[in-house]
């Protein structure tokens, strides 16, 4: 399933997702447990895809439709 994930290139493969990594308290940087501190958009041999670790895409605002719109 893992593979399936990433070969649609819609979760790229960065530190931020990794289950090595925890994200520092400025959210700049990673905190790895294999490679050290690095960068969030970085990526080693390690990497291992925590879904856990993802973070959402904020739903889209849509605006309130008035009743004479639909109206003829």
């Amino acid at each position: 399933m893992k593979k399936k994930l990433l070969e649609k290139k819609k979760y790229p493969a960065v530190c931020e997702t990794c289950l090595h990594g925890r994200l520092s308290p400025d959210e700049k940087s990673v905190l790895c447990v294999k490679k050290g501190i690095v960068e969030t958009d970085g990526k080693c041999r390690k990497y291992s895809y925590d879904p856990l670790k993802r973070r959402p895409q904020k739903p889209l605002l849509v605006e309130r439709a008035d009743p004479a719109d639909f109206e003829l």
